[in-house]
């Protein structure tokens, strides 16, 4: 059963030996997922205009995590109440109605209204019709942010402590076009090689490239909060952020499941399997056997989705 903490978190452990599944030392979590929205969220924005800042049915597509061995995090609230992906201090002063009582912070996502709570939905539009108090958002931050944060710190502890290493994929959406340009399937984020084994990150690039998708690296998306907070390389803590292109599963206006969902939660589920062989392979543990995880990811379209 999934460990669950009310509109904050869900958790999902995998089954482990008992159920002939072997632990590896991998976790991924879905910080911008959440749909829950907190009855004190009294936003102005148009509600159809606030739910795409989520990340939609990001925590579905990498679902099959736990049979792979790996754990999976997803939060439950909304991104637009407040953002983990954000330091605690990365604020936005034009949003309150009094001065900031901790050094800020500064940052270009806050710089646009895009701090720890949002003041901006859209380019020119506002969240609110209102300022926000101090009390309000450390309320917020207090409540969420700080809770996600440690989950996700226990459960890379102890997966660092058992194997001696930990991988963590960071799981975002990004809109289909920029500017009117077609983004890349998938865009990879390391904070250029400094928050996981560049290794790590060419697996994930080379599998998803096999199963035909095109791949960016650090363009237009870096990482941020997360994966620059849990990411040590040096102390055996790999993070990588992934980003995947909306149009690839969603129809980004209705927010609704598109025909591709299926497939890509196929492709995703290749791709945990690569991930979860690739970690296995480099560590020794009393429960983790060597395993059979596919080492390719080479497409076969004729098997389940998974």
């Amino acid at each position: 059963m999934p460990r669950i903490v009310p509109d904050i978190l869900i958790r999902h452990d995998p089954p482990g030996e008992e159920a002939g599944v072997d632990l590896v030392p991998v976790v991924f979590d879905s910080p911008h997922s959440g749909n829950v929205y907190p009855a004190d969220f009294d936003f102005a924005a148009p509600v159809e205009v606030i739910r795409r800042a989520e990340d939609a049915f990001v925590d579905e597509l990498f679902a099959s995590a736990p049979k792979h061995g790996a754990a999976l995090l997803a939060a439950l609230f909304p991104r637009s109440y407040v953002d983990v992906n954000r330091h605690e201090h990365e604020v936005d002063t034009l949003l309150l109605n009094e001065p900031w009582p901790h050094p800020i912070v500064h940052s270009h996502r806050s710089a646009r209204g895009l701090g720890v709570v949002r003041r901006l939905v859209r380019a020119t539009v506002p969240v609110y019709d209102r300022r926000l108090s101090v009390t309000e958002v450390q309320a917020r931050i207090a409540r969420y942010h700080q809770p996600y944060h440690e989950e996700l710190q226990v459960m890379l502890d102890d997966a660092r402590g058992r194997f001696g290493a930990v991988w963590h994929v960071n799981c975002h959406s990004m809109k289909s076009t920029a500017r009117g340009r077609l983004r890349a399937d998938f865009v990879l984020g390391d904070r250029d090689g400094t928050t996981c084994d560049p290794a790590f990150t060419d697996l994930v690039a080379t599998c998803l490239r096999d199963l035909g998708h095109s791949v960016g690296l650090n363009h237009p998306f870096k990482g941020a909060e997360i994966v620059t907070r849990h990411g040590d390389p040096a102390a055996g803590r790999h993070s990588l952020q992934i980003e995947i292109n909306r149009g690839l599963y969603m129809n980004e206006e209705r927010i609704e499941k598109s025909g591709g969902f299926d497939r890509l939660r196929q492709d995703i589920d290749r791709l945990i399997a690569t991930i979860a062989g690739y970690c296995r392979d480099r560590v020794t543990t009393r429960t983790a056997r060597p395993g059979s995880a596919p080492r390719d990811c080479a497409p076969d379209r004729t098997a389940g989705s998974g």
